[in-house]
């Protein structure tokens, strides 16, 4: 996908003093009221609130996010209906998104929003392209921004909607907007029995919405507009089916088992983090661990680092990077304030570059790419210098919403949020698992039985290889050594560095300064060598330092072996086996799953960016939920991905 920088919307009204557009000459409301607008197009037009009585989930999708007001008054409306649906999803396209601060100013003219605007406000994330899922109302409104282009973005969507607001400025002003494209595009993902509304009865937008499979009436309009559309999905004769639908974005896994019960190996971070958001949709878990508390081998670290990926390309990596960094930070700030004895510092990472050269590249791509500065800023030698109160060998990129995280106390955090609907199993070891008729079965080395359940997701690293050979591509196991520093060894910058190595600041009495990479490699005891590498990185970020008083024979360390997949990126989704006979055009959504197994694996040495949402974009799979990132990312974590390449290349596979 080509990278859209975002330009924010500029705040300007018109002389009525109505929200305009400078870019598109419109207004963003009918002067006769914002508010009353979308309740009578959009809720009425829809038949809401009555449409999502008795559901369990209902997914809204719009065009056009613009102030947000369609957005507050649907969910003031759920809110106030005793009989809303489960969980409300709201899906809406924004090209020219508000500051936050500006949309916060402009909701400040309906007080009877507050509440919902001042939740909002609070979740708005920077102004950065591509899929935001903001979950609200405690989970149970999940906002799904999707900031740049609509006809790129909404193509990429995975999802099925139950009712479509079309919004967007005039079809004479914005006219990409309301192309017999982009309908045909966003038709293609109604319900069956989806309703449609949209203010506008221009006959281009009539016309393209009869074509693409609506039938379409006209009622009467809001204010000074004497008609607007409403409709609902055209029904299809016996056998039919609707041509060109997006069967090849369809999760790859959507069978929520009756009783919704799942077992999971391994309460590292990514055990714990898939049984939570399994948990928080009213799952049942049963989490097997073979140590006797979570998050012990490569989760056990005192301190991680969290931060994006940069390319000046913005290649499909940064672009899941970022996705997965937002999506980590606002879990880490919820669980903070849950205070639930997370430890963590979020003042930000400086990302330092190696030397003159490598800053002058972080400079040209932090320019090419134009990120607000509330995500990333670039920082030259002297300011940051400045910032830090340290000489370095050169500047580099400042993550604002960087963080320092210590992944055993958001482990033991994920899995209090869970409560009584994670049962976890520790000391226990899976040697086998066994499919069923109606599932699998955890069983122990002597037969016996450990747990069952319909589902089995395989957190526990590289010794999922052990249970599912046949089903797993290659994972790698590396060892890296983390040095200890004591607290008082080294000035307290404040913040956490990286570059060719790590350092965080006191955490808990130590800095942690790392890691090494050390490929076939299992010994698992800290060596003076890997504490030397470590303090080589010390003096590359922090060249004026004196460590002499650091004797690195003393220093203590900790081995964790991470799990890497070749591409170095996770495993999340169902397990697919190789086809007996290659399809003629192999694709993922072709490759037969087997039923009921799941991965969450290979995060390497990004857990904390990678653990968060891949658990989330499993459980939506698990669920049937809209997914929480595009396609092609989707796609890019798929544990069947290697089965694919493996067609594509004519070559047998090896699994």
């Amino acid at each position: 996908m080509v990278y859209r920088r975002l330009e924010p919307a500029p705040l300007a009204f018109s002389a009525e003093g109505v929200p305009w557009s400078p870019e598109f000459d419109d207004i963003y409301h009918s002067v006769d009221g914002g508010l009353e607008q979308a309740r009578h197009v959009f809720l009425g037009g829809n038949h809401l609130p009555d449409a999502w009585h008795g559901r369990e989930r209902f997914v809204v999708l719009e065009t056009g996010f613009g102030l947000g007001l369609n957005f507050l008054a649907t969910w003031q409306a759920w809110r106030d209906d005793p009989q809303r649906c489960g969980q409300l999803h709201f899906v809406s396209v924004e090209q020219r998104p508000f500051r936050r601060d500006d949309l916060a100013q402009l909701h400040r003219r309906w007080p009877e929003l507050a509440p919902f605007a001042a939740e909002l406000a609070a979740a708005w994330p920077p102004l950065t392209p591509g899929f935001h899922r903001l979950a609200l109302e405690g989970g149970r409104v999940i906002l799904h921004l999707l900031l740049g282009p609509a006809e790129e973005l909404i193509p990429t969507w995975q999802g099925r909607y139950d009712a479509l607001y079309l919004d967007g400025f005039a079809p004479a002003k914005n006219p990409a907007m309301w192309s017999p494209r982009l309908l045909n595009a966003i038709s293609r993902h109604a319900d069956p029995n989806a309703t449609l509304a949209t203010w506008s009865v221009a006959p281009p937008v009539r016309e393209a919405l009869a074509a693409a499979g609506w039938l379409l009436e006209k009622q009467p309009g809001f204010g000074r507009k004497f008609a607007m559309l409403a409709g609902h999905r055209r029904p299809m004769a016996p056998g039919q089916r609707r041509s060109g639908l997006y069967s090849h974005l369809e999760p790859a896994a959507c069978n929520t088992p009756a009783n919704r019960r799942a077992l999971v190996v391994g309460a590292g971070l990514a055990g714990c983090a898939i049984a939570e958001r399994l948990a928080a949709r009213g799952w049942q878990i049963d989490l097997i661990e073979r140590h006797d508390q979570p998050a012990q081998e490569a989760s056990g670290n005192r301190a991680g680092l969290l931060h994006p990926m940069l390319s000046r390309d913005d290649n499909l990596a940064s672009r899941l990077s970022r996705a997965c960094h937002l999506f980590s930070l606002r879990l880490l700030q919820q669980v903070d304030a849950e205070d639930r004895g997370l430890l963590w510092g979020h003042s930000g990472i400086l990302q330092l570059a190696r030397d003159a050269v490598q800053e002058q590249e972080q400079k040209d791509a932090w320019e090419a790419l134009g990120f607000p500065t509330d995500y990333l800023e670039f920082l030259d030698r002297a300011a940051t210098e400045k910032k830090l109160g340290q000489p370095v060998a050169a500047g580099g990129w400042f993550w604002p919403g960087g963080a320092w995280v210590s992944p055993p106390t958001l482990s033991r955090a994920l899995l209090a949020r869970g409560g009584e609907r994670i049962q976890a199993r520790f000391n226990t070891t899976v040697a086998r698992l066994e499919r069923t008729d109606d599932g699998w079965r955890a069983l122990a080395a002597d037969g016996s039985l450990i747990a069952q359940a319909p589902v089995a997701i395989l957190a526990n690293a590289h010794d999922a290889a052990s249970l599912a050979p046949e089903f797993l591509p290659p994972l790698n196991r590396i060892r890296g050594q983390v040095s200890l520093l004591p607290a008082g060894s080294i000035p307290d910058i404040g913040i956490a560095l990286c570059g060719n190595g790590y350092l965080t600041p006191n955490a808990g009495g130590v800095h942690a300064l790392g890691a090494t990479y050390d490929f076939n490699d299992d010994d698992p005891t800290p060596r003076l060598a890997g504490h030397l590498t470590n303090l080589e990185h010390l003096a590359g970020l922090l060249p004026d330092l004196d460590i002499s008083a650091l004797d690195p024979a003393q220093l203590q360390g900790r081995i964790g072996f991470r799990t890497a997949t070749i591409d170095r990126l996770p495993l999340a989704g169902a397990v697919a086996a190789s086809p007996a006979t290659p399809p003629r055009s192999p694709r993922l959504s072709a490759l037969s799953r087997v039923p009921g197994l799941y991965a969450l694996l290979g995060l390497g040495s990004r857990g904390i960016l990678w653990g968060p949402m891949a658990a989330e974009m499993l459980a939506a799979q698990l669920e049937g939920e809209p997914l929480p990132l595009p396609a092609d990312l989707v796609a890019a974590i798929d544990p069947a991905r290697f089965i694919l390449r493996d067609l594509k290349r004519g070559t047998v596979s090896n699994l």
